[in-house]
């Protein structure tokens, strides 16, 4: 049985509406994203594994910034422990969502889906985690988040051999401005810091985008 524990905001209503208002960008980011890479996939006749995994990865992003913004947007204690769930929850279906593509549309082979087995079932173990124990393991919840973002260097020669060097540039791009915005969201002490750090998600985002939407070619 789950206790729902009420859940009050550490921030101030301000800060609330700014990191609310900053991951609604990223919503309608989302869905025009996923619109247009179904519209180059279907415009391309791709298959359906390269559908699904354009699908996956647009319906991840929407599912993080919808999340998100409820989230700071709701001040209800109880509803806001639910929304927090969801949103720690989005966090891993948005990384493994984003290696989705890059292994499977890309580099398809055996050692790729041993990747992508791995990273989900990872996301799988981290949801589990904070739907259970939402207000525990946040340095280890953090730590994860780290590593499963970074797992695609391990296959990074594979995917030099079938992605453009701008593409990987933006997939790095991508992985260190997510990174380092872990700094602010870190730092409690200095103003919107949460904010900021929204910011630094959704540029990661957008870098991470541009990568497969102009480097990742449907097959």
């Amino acid at each position: 049985m789950i206790t729902v524990t009420p859940t009050k905001s550490k921030y101030s209503i301000k800060e609330e509406i700014a990191s609310s208002v900053s991951h609604c960008l990223g919503i309608v980011f989302g869905v025009f994203g996923l619109i247009f890479l179904l519209i180059k996939a279907f415009n391309a006749e791709a298959n359906t594994l390269t559908i699904t995994s354009y699908s996956v990865y647009g319906i991840s992003i929407i599912l993080l910034y919808f999340a998100s913004t409820l989230y700071h947007a709701i001040s209800s204690s109880n509803a806001k422990h639910t929304l927090k769930i969801f949103d720690h929850c989005a966090i891993y279906l948005l990384i493994a969502g984003t290696h989705t593509p890059f292994m499977l549309i890309s580099l398809r082979t055996p050692l790729a889906v041993i990747i992508m087995t791995l990273i989900w079932s990872i996301a799988l173990v981290g949801v589990t985690l904070k739907i259970f124990f939402i207000y525990h393991f946040n340095k280890l919840s953090l730590v994860i988040y780290l590593v499963m973002g970074w797992l695609s260097l391990s296959v990074i020669y594979q995917l030099a051999q079938v992605v453009a060097i701008q593409g990987l540039l933006l997939l790095l791009a991508g992985g260190i401005v997510y990174s380092s915005g872990v700094i602010f969201y870190v730092k409690r002490t200095i103003p919107y810091n949460h904010a900021i750090w929204h910011l630094f998600v959704l540029g990661g985002t957008v870098l991470h985008f541009l990568a497969i939407y102009y480097y990742i070619q449907p097959v």
